[in-house]
């Protein structure tokens, strides 16, 4: 319990026991929880699709993106900027100066006019893909989340972590067994959708295979900024191809 509650405290802004911070088994073992604490995302969007849907779609659309981005502070779009800034200004001829000088702007809080750009699009991404599904659109609000968080589980798995210290170290030897199960339950959960479940499945993994490619090229591995940026274009991938399937 410990595990899903350090899970859904890190990945969420919903209060949990500060003692789950303090026990690092706990902190390891959250990562098979994380699909879990994108399904209750889900749901708490779901609650509120669910109280807007006589509203107007636009200003519904808006509240539910608004509601989203406070549930999770903002935590993955903050990585997103910062992956940006550096993939664009960590760009050299050498394929090693261009790693170590991604890794560095990295590390600078500040976010240049890329970064913004960036978020930004992002943000109208899926407002639009929002305003467009049919309400109260239970499936994308439901799988977005989810896929993204079980994007972020299978990244540990399957992609050296290349940043010494930190919970990213620690998730780095999560027990396989649990992640694995909660991918095959995160998969199971697409399958109830039908055809638009594996149409969302599908375009997580579309955009886990580029991404993965693309961190492994430039850093060969990945760092926390460049997870908060797939979970960032998992949730948008998979909002927009629902949307383009009505």
């Amino acid at each position: 319990m410990r595990a899903a509650l350090a899970a859904i405290g890190f990945l969420t802004r919903i209060p949990v026991p500060a003692r789950v911070f303090a026990d690092a088994d706990a902190q390891r073992r959250a990562l098979a929880w994380y699909p879990l604490a994108g399904a209750l995302i889900g749901l708490l969007l779901c609650a509120l699709a669910w109280s807007l849907q006589t509203r107007p779609p636009l200003l519904s659309a808006a509240l539910l993106l608004i509601a989203w981005t406070a549930l999770t502070g903002a935590l993955h779009l903050d990585g997103l900027a910062d992956t940006t800034d550096a993939w664009v200004g960590g760009l050299r001829a050498d394929p090693q100066q261009s790693r170590a000088r991604t890794l560095d702007i990295m590390k600078d809080p500040r976010s240049g006019p890329l970064a913004v750009t960036a978020v930004a699009l992002l943000l109208l991404l899926k407002f639009a893909a929002l305003a467009s599904l049919p309400a109260p659109a239970w499936a994308a609000l439901l799988l977005a989340p989810l896929l993204a968080r079980a994007a972020l589980t299978l990244a540990f798995l399957t992609t050296p972590y290349v940043r010494s210290g930190g919970l990213g170290q620690a998730l780095a030897g999560a027990p396989r067994a649990g992640c694995i199960a909660a991918l095959i339950v995160s998969a199971a959960a697409c399958a109830l959708a039908g055809w638009r479940g594996a149409l969302a499945l599908a375009a997580a993994l579309l955009v886990f295979a580029l991404w993965r490619r693309a961190c492994l090229r430039r850093l060969q591995g990945m760092t926390g900024d460049t997870c908060g940026a797939l979970a960032e274009l998992t949730e948008a991938a998979v909002l927009a191809a629902l949307a383009l399937s009505y």
